[in-house]
């Protein structure tokens, strides 16, 4: 079994910040990209960063120079060090991986279970 499990969501006011871990763990043998997704009430799930196991990484738009991803190889960990936060930066935050399970023969795709992120204006 693998599991995905987000921490560090929270309230905040507008202008602050905040840093969400996400630890990947059980019988996996190798991780490929790992990712931050947000959905708001309402809306659709949303693309916020990835990076892969090499170190690069990609943006959303909206949190490009604000938001920066992380990992952590040796911990099968990823960061998401949210800065300037917005009103509209409230949503629950969802950590995905790409992950080799033991006994697998593919990478398949795993998720947390989120954190809620809310920003007060």
């Amino acid at each position: 079994q693998v599991q995905v499990v987000e921490s560090g969501g929270g309230l905040v006011q507008a202008g602050g910040s905040l840093r969400l871990s996400c630890a990947a763990s059980g019988s996996l043998r190798s991780i490929n990209n790992m990712a931050w997704y947000r959905q708001a009430p309402g809306k659709q799930r949303d693309f916020v960063a990835v990076i892969s196991n090499g170190g690069s990484t990609n943006y959303a738009d909206s949190v490009k120079g604000r938001f920066t991803i992380s990992r952590d190889n040796a911990k099968n960990t990823v960061y998401l060090q949210m800065n300037s936060l917005k009103s509209e930066d409230t949503a629950v935050y969802y950590c995905e991986g790409s992950i080799l399970a033991v006994g697998a023969r593919n990478f398949n795709e795993y998720w947390g279970q989120g954190t809620q992120v809310t920003v007060s204006s």
